[in-house]
């Protein structure tokens, strides 16, 4: 794919539906009495292996990828059915740890796998809790990573301190904490998106937070009997709208704005960044959507400056930071991102990934142990540059080329279907506009 500069970006766009809930929608939805409706559903690679994967476990799925809406015909706690083939998560971490903590209750064997990313990502950080709570799970490589055999027993709640901020160990283990013989509670160090938390509650679990003194929170969960279905109205995707309000605010002709989505406050990280760099950038229409706030958000070309980001922030806009380096090449001074390693273990090593492109653009930018410095203001100019595989990658590397001064040609482009398969469909209706 090459992206060749432009100087004028102009009108409204509706991004994709939130990845986090439509992978929950259809866990929820298989684990509920009744049918669950499920409407904006992301029809990008990554959930549709949700789907393949409970269809396995015999789940019956509608889906209708024109009107992106979903049905599905819940099971009840303990309806699921044992697959008959191994299950295969793609490139989907979401749909890998999540099912773990479900499968672990269940009274039948699983194997789980996924695709050659996948079968590097690091799956201790639930292994090791959900063992805790009494489930089998094996790594058949013996290296921590899928393919895991998991074999269903009866659990036990625990109190389990994680070492990580991250919703997709914190997921798993409240998935499982359905199952268990008295409650479970998960700590984290920040609070980490939230959105199984509020699906849980809305579809009948009793689910509780609690922020301690010393800056971490608690989430606990009861044992469920059973939960029911409820129709579910999936907002925009933040992490996708934050591509195209970076190519609104480093564009030097821009105005954009991105409709309906989602800002969750354990998502809207990039928000209060872009604030913080300066940007031109207004958030109207707030309401919600069932449990989740929702925005229109409107941005035009800005003067942008450095800034800081880490702490607690970091959870909030995890998926955001390559295209926020973006940002940080176009701005005045430097920024710097730090408390950030949990990007080593993404699709790709993002710190490196995210360094070693834009280097080859012209950016001075360095990596560091959490994360990367970038001194801006240095004009970036054309390359050829892989994306890894990594789709957050190709895409932030699609908006700097939209701002250098010559074509970049991204090799692996295609990456892009995991989450967003029209988004250069949507890029090109802006730079026509």
């Amino acid at each position: 794919m090459i992206i060749h500069p432009v100087r004028r970006l102009r009108g409204e766009i509706t991004v994709p539906g939130d990845k986090s809930i439509s992978h929950r929608s259809i866990m929820l939805g298989a684990l509920a009495k009744g049918t669950t409706t499920v409407t904006h559903f992301l029809e990008g690679a990554d959930c549709l292996s949700s789907i393949e994967c409970f269809r396995a476990l015999g789940v019956s799925v509608e889906n209708d990828p024109v009107q992106k809406i979903v049905r599905i015909q819940g099971r009840g706690l303990h309806g699921l059915q044992a697959p008959k083939q191994t299950l295969d998560a793609g490139n989907s971490g979401t749909t890998t740890r999540l099912i773990s903590g479900i499968l672990s209750a269940q009274p039948f064997t699983t194997i789980l796998t996924g695709d050659a990313s996948i079968q590097k990502r690091p799956m201790k950080r639930i292994i090791t809790p959900l063992s805790m709570m009494g489930a089998h799970i094996e790594s058949l490589n013996g290296n921590d990573c899928a393919p895991l055999k998991i074999t269903g027993a009866g659990l036990h709640g625990i109190n389990y301190t994680s070492p990580v901020a991250s919703a997709q160990v914190k997921s798993a283990i409240l998935l499982a904490g359905l199952y268990a013989d008295s409650q479970t509670s998960v700590t984290e160090p920040a609070l980490s998106r939230n959105h199984s938390e509020l699906m849980l509650t809305a579809y009948g679990a009793h689910v509780s937070h609690k922020k301690n003194s010393d800056g971490s929170h608690k989430i606990s969960i009861e044992p469920a009997e059973e939960l029911y279905a409820r129709d579910i109205q999936v907002p925009g995707d933040i992490s996708s709208a934050a591509y195209f309000i970076a190519a609104g605010l480093i564009v030097p002709d821009a105005s954009v704005t991105v409709k309906n989505v989602g800002i969750n406050p354990t998502r809207d990280g990039i928000l209060q960044v872009c604030r913080a760099m300066g940007a031109r950038i207004n958030v109207e229409n707030i309401h919600n959507e069932g449990a989740e706030p929702v925005a229109d958000i409107t941005v035009s070309s800005s003067s942008l400056q450095g800034t800081v980001i880490g702490g607690d922030l970091i959870p909030t806009l995890i998926d955001e930071i390559p295209v926020i380096a973006v940002l940080a090449c176009f701005a005045r001074g430097t920024t710097i991102i730090k408390d950030a390693q949990e990007l080593k273990v993404k699709e790709s090593n993002r710190i490196d990934t995210v360094v070693e492109a834009l280097s080859a653009m012209g950016a001075d930018i360095t990596a560091t142990e959490d994360g990367m410095i970038i001194h801006g203001g240095h004009p970036l100019h054309g390359a050829n540059i892989q994306s890894h595989d990594d789709h957050r990658i190709a895409m932030a590397l699609a908006i700097a080329a939209m701002n250098s001064e010559g074509p970049v040609e991204i090799s692996g482009a295609d990456c892009i279907r995991i989450s967003y398969p029209e988004f250069f469909t949507d890029l090109k209706q802006l730079t026509n506009a």
